[in-house]
């Protein structure tokens, strides 16, 4: 769906054009949809919120009822997401992180360390050892495990399945498992295994590669001798930005969790979706500066662009939107106004590559109208060049569902 809901319609249209671009956000949906993601999980299944995805404050409290947890990626996201939401869990993943990270965790009190390589596991048992000498840590290796030929295939972003910089490579398990079991490091407990493989996966692709993870998993455990508690399988469910009306099956995925949790009673399953919970509740909301046309083809120059909203330039696809006309024209020179059926919409940086969307149909589109662009809610501000031509910032609206109306 690209209409905006009704209470991000009404703010863009009570926003004067000195206050655009803005980003809204219906805290309402996003409570909605996380609980509805909720309760198709089974209960033997941890749901953390992948901050990376948007770590606005506000969402991360919205958030706060539905997860078990929240997963952080670097030392600064560690820090802003503890202040966000203190007391809740945290599992630190990501590759690179140095001593200091580490360190800073540890004295936070993190629970739970994804564990990128066998550098970082004897980087992890010293800091641990200084840090926190009187506790045991929780450590679930981060495996790049090989998966069946074409599984991710219809994946958007691989980290897994082929050469990569992210985790260990199976090979070194045994290493590992050894380290972390036989005395080595006592600081350090095997607490599970971790292994994030794909993004843009819909729901039977993501079951397949949970089935992998866990059997994988639970073939090695045996093989070793050793007992695991936890599987992470990570996130990476699609959103379609070409169709965003076509949402995850969210309810099959749960269920097929379910049998494969029933499976292993022994396990606690863990996912850590990002994009798929925030990304339908933010709107980036503009104003048309300008129409023209060029060489048969007609272009909208709105407030703002990609420096604000990176994600088709990223993605390379076309941002899904949707136009809220405006009536009124307070300037003395003509109002231009499209003459074809579909325009592109392009933002104010002196690149080409400052395209939001192509062949919008958008017929009589005209300066001064506003233009919604919907799936706003991740990747989306965080991700971007914000100073590039020092245009001004957007501002950021949070709807709370309690007064339909709110402020950061």
């Amino acid at each position: 769906m690209t209409v905006p809901t009704p209470a991000v319609r009404d703010r863009i249209r009570t926003l004067a054009p000195g206050e655009l671009p803005a980003y809204v956000y219906d805290l309402a949906e996003l409570r909605a949809h996380a609980a509805g993601v909720r309760a198709a999980l089974p209960e033997r299944v941890e749901l953390y919120y992948a901050a990376k995805a948007n770590p606005e404050p506000e969402i991360l409290a919205a958030l706060a009822p539905y997860v078990d947890g929240y997963e952080v990626a670097s030392g600064g996201e560690l820090a802003h997401v503890a202040q966000a939401v203190p007391g809740r869990p945290l599992a630190f993943g990501g590759p690179g992180k140095t001593p200091d990270e580490v360190a800073a965790a540890l004295a936070g009190g993190v629970q739970r360390f994804h564990v990128e390589s066998e550098y970082e596991l004897h980087m992890l048992a010293e800091q641990a050892r200084r840090v926190t000498p009187g506790t045991r840590v929780a450590v679930l290796p981060r495996f790049n495990l090989p998966v069946r030929d074409g599984s991710l295939a219809g994946s958007a972003l691989a980290m897994g399945g082929r050469p990569t910089p992210f985790g260990l490579d199976p090979a070194q398990a045994g290493t590992v498992l050894r380290l972390l079991t036989d005395g080595t490091y006592p600081h350090l407990e095997l607490r599970g295994v971790h292994a994030h493989l794909a993004s843009g996966l819909e729901a039977p692709e993501q079951l397949a590669v949970a089935e992998t993870v866990v059997g994988w998993a639970t073939d090695m455990a045996g093989e070793h001798g050793v007992g695991l508690g936890e599987v992470n399988v990570g996130g990476g469910m699609t959103v379609d930005y070409a169709a965003p009306e076509r949402r995850f099956d969210w309810v099959t995925y749960g269920k097929g969790l379910a049998r494969l949790a029933h499976a292993h009673p022994e396990l606690t399953l863990r996912i850590e979706p990002g994009r798929a919970l925030t990304a339908y509740c933010g709107w980036y909301a503009t104003e048309v500066l300008d129409v023209k046309r060029s060489h048969g083809e007609e272009f909208a120059v709105v407030r703002g662009g990609t420096h604000h909203l990176r994600t088709p330039a990223t993605k390379g696809h076309d941002q899904p939107c949707s136009v809220l006309p405006v009536d009124g024209w307070p300037h003395p020179w003509p109002r231009p106004a499209a003459e074809a059926e579909r325009v592109t919409l392009t933002g104010q940086l002196c690149t080409p590559k400052d395209v939001l969307a192509r062949q919008v149909p958008a017929g009589g589109l005209r300066a001064g109208d506003r233009v919604a662009f919907a799936l706003a809610g991740a990747y989306a501000w965080n991700i971007s060049h914000h100073d590039f031509l020092m245009h001004p910032r957007p501002g950021f609206h949070f709807l709370l569902p309690d007064r339909g109306d709110g402020e950061p």
